[in-house]
């Protein structure tokens, strides 16, 4: 019962997680070039996942490029949001 409580309270998590990534996604205008399943004007979220599936290092290189603006526009963006973002878009299928 205690296992099952966990496990229903880390889904929450993990969901209350992506519903903010999603609105950071989105307030921070990151959906007028990208979307998760067809390139616009940059790659399509689920490409990116697939390019870095496998790289641990892949989340911290993102936030800073995204920080710093390095081959990527740079974001106003709290760490907290982006690692947020970028776990999300990360974990796209």
């Amino acid at each position: 019962m205690k296992a099952m409580l966990l496990v229903m309270a880390a889904a929450g998590t993990l969901l209350a997680g992506t519903v903010q990534a999603q609105e950071v996604l989105k307030a921070k205008g990151c959906l007028n070039c990208h979307e998760m399943d067809k390139k616009k004007v940059g790659p399509a979220y689920k490409d990116v996942a697939a390019k870095y599936k496998g790289n641990k290092d892949a989340e911290a290189m993102l936030v800073a490029k995204l920080r710093e603006g390095k081959g990527h526009m740079k974001i106003s963006a709290t760490d907290d949001e982006l690692k947020a973002c970028i776990k999300a878009v990360l974990a796209t299928k």
